[in-house]
């Protein structure tokens, strides 16, 4: 596989019937929960799940998603979604970049740039990146 960058997080997909829509091929929201999904299972694995963000009082949040829909998903097509960290300063803000291929014709289907911001879950207030996550997310990251 042809990936951007180096050393992805990959989950594999499945295109289901309700990921269709009226025009026949995945819809853009379908796109999104596999965004959030890839993430969260990257997250997963670098040690902050649930139970840890909540122990923490602690959640890297979405501010911004930037996503390029380059070609287009149907339904039964197999997917793997590749995941990495770009950016984290240490402080606030994570960026995580992401590619969308189908292993089948090898074509990517989307790119997308996500910005998180860290919340304090009992406030939703942006609050500073706890150790924990940057002894979890910082060596996550990966520079092109």
């Amino acid at each position: 596989m042809s990936w951007d960058l180096a050393a992805p997080f990959i989950i594999d997909l499945h295109v289901q019937a309700e990921d269709i829509d009226g025009f026949g091929h995945a819809n853009n929201a379908a796109y999104v929960v596999w965004l959030e999904r890839c993430a969260w299972r990257h997250s997963q694995r670098l040690g902050l799940d649930l139970t840890e963000y909540r122990r923490l009082d602690r959640a890297m949040a979405v501010s911004r998603h930037e996503i390029d829909y380059l070609a287009s998903a149907y339904e039964d097509d197999e997917l793997q979604l590749a995941t990495w960290i770009v950016d984290c300063d240490q402080r606030l803000r994570m960026t995580r970049h992401f590619q969308l291929v189908r292993p089948s014709d090898g074509v990517t289907l989307l790119r997308a740039q996500t910005t998180f911001v860290c919340i304090e879950l009992s406030t939703g207030k942006p609050k500073r990146l706890p150790p924990e996550f940057l002894e979890g997310y910082g060596p996550a990251v990966v520079t092109a």
